[in-house]
């Protein structure tokens, strides 16, 4: 019985989200201040070892592995 025992990956981390560009108004200040919001932090890559993984095929078939994306500003500094 052949046993896989190399697998290659390729792994991306997820992009930040886009920032907003925004201005506060209120009803009597016709002119606010900016307000938009920074976008999300995009997702992180975790590479785990299992003791007890005895092959490596499953990651032959699935190679290609992305973390989400940050979400996108919103207004009110959010």
């Amino acid at each position: 019985m052949k046993f896989l025992d190399e697998a290659k990956i390729w792994v991306k981390a997820g992009d930040g989200g886009k920032g907003c560009v925004s201005f506060g108004r209120g009803k009597f200040i016709p002119k606010g201040k900016a307000d938009g919001g920074d976008g999300g932090r995009g997702g992180d890559i975790l590479l785990a070892g299992d003791p007890h993984l005895s092959t490596l095929l499953e990651f032959s078939f699935s190679q290609h592995h992305k973390a989400g994306n940050g979400e996108h500003g919103g207004s009110g500094k959010r």
